[in-house]
């Protein structure tokens, strides 16, 4: 990819949720909610605190993550759909 996001920011590729329930039940496209996990992809350098020294986001690619509903800003970088957002809009990390 060619994008490198500055400072906090993180760009997120979603992970498809899943076509069918555990029972089995496909659900079609038109109920679906858009997935709140996804991938990172590429960090930021960090943010800067109060006197200026930089600080190092806790995220790096290729960790899977959760977010907000309405996280983020929706972009397409080489054909692929991806979000970017600041690293406080991320809720946690999936061990």
């Amino acid at each position: 990819m060619k994008f490198r996001p500055l400072h906090d920011r993180v760009v997120v590729k979603r992970i498809e949720a899943e076509q069918k329930t555990a029972g089995g039940i496909i659900i079609p496209d038109t109920v679906k909610e858009k997935p709140q996990e996804g991938e990172v992809v590429a960090v930021g350098t960090g943010a800067r605190d109060d006197k200026g020294a930089l600080v190092a986001l806790e995220v790096k690619a290729g960790d899977k993550v959760l977010f907000g509903k309405w996280s983020g800003t929706e972009v397409k970088i080489d054909g692929q759909d991806l979000l970017i957002m600041k690293e406080s809009d991320i809720l946690g990390i999936v061990a």
